[in-house]
């Protein structure tokens, strides 16, 4: 297949650019500065000049914090530019894969959250994110909405990085009353490489399996980076974010076969083993 993805310089994008060739299909790479999905007729002339056979939208506003403080611009790139995907999509007889989120529920069960689960998001990413599946599912039949969590890579910002550039510390402190899916992106885009083409569309859950709270996987970095880094374990109110997080948002799923990535744990020791490759 030949496989547009949006967002192609972000850490899904990036790790795209390695699983779809591995995968056999061809990769038409679009960044930010080839691609702003907020803008619609961009967006319909890029997909109607490559014609591909589907689009990923890797591009999202991640900044769980500074949507906050800026909803309108969330909305632009996690809503509109979703709907735009979409409409462009379907005008080329193309498959669309959205990617989202586990935020779309408010953490309130001590339950893993499935496919089916009732949404109810915590904050204005998530309820960004939420409008953005909604107007994928109006405007394009063939997609795969595919809900992830917790998503690292060996580059960019993420808490494992964040988490690398802290060992050796005394004082490190990691919330231990969240719980979810760590999702290593590389298995993430293998997944979704393995969806592409099936033809089973509708929502999906792709994230590690298992799950951890920040402050166990904080822990499960530093020993695979080798490091005798203390961690202690603190509570969400001893540090408080302008966007509230689920409690409780480990990711399971009801498709039948799944497609089920690698364990989380597993996940971390591959990114400390991919750190050091060149």
């Amino acid at each position: 297949m030949k496989v547009l993805v949006a967002g192609a310089a972000g850490q899904l994008g990036r790790a795209l650019r390695t699983a779809l060739p591995s995968a056999g299909h061809e990769l038409v790479a679009a960044d930010h500065a080839r691609l702003d999905v907020s803008d619609l007729d961009a967006t319909r002339a890029l997909v109607a000049a490559e014609r591909p056979d589907a689009v990923v939208n890797a591009a999202a506003w991640t900044d769980v914090d500074g949507a906050e403080a800026d909803p309108d611009g969330a909305a632009r790139v996690n809503t509109d530019g979703a709907r735009n995907l979409a409409l462009a999509a379907t005008e080329a007889n193309a498959e669309l894969v959205q990617v989202s989120t586990d935020y779309v529920f408010d953490g309130e069960t001590d339950a893993p959250y499935d496919e089916n689960a009732a949404t109810r998001p915590l904050q204005v990413y998530g309820r960004t994110k939420l409008a953005g599946e909604e107007a994928v599912r109006e405007a394009c039949a063939r997609h795969y909405v595919v809900r992830t969590a917790w998503v690292y890579d060996t580059a960019g910002r993420n808490f494992a990085l964040t988490m690398r550039g802290l060992a050796g510390r005394r004082d490190v402190r990691v919330v231990d009353d969240q719980v979810g899916s760590p999702t290593y992106v590389p298995h993430l885009a293998a997944g979704v490489a393995k969806l592409l083409g099936s033809g089973r569309h509708g929502t999906w859950h792709m994230a590690g399996g298992g799950r951890a709270s920040w402050f166990e996987l904080a822990r499960a970095i530093f020993a695979a980076l080798g490091s005798d880094t203390a961690v202690a374990p603190c509570s969400t109110q001893e540090f408080p974010r302008p966007a509230r997080r689920p409690r409780f948002a480990p990711l399971t799923s009801v498709q039948d076969p799944p497609i089920l990535l690698p364990a989380w744990e597993e996940g971390v020791l591959a990114w400390a083993r991919d750190l050091t490759q060149p």
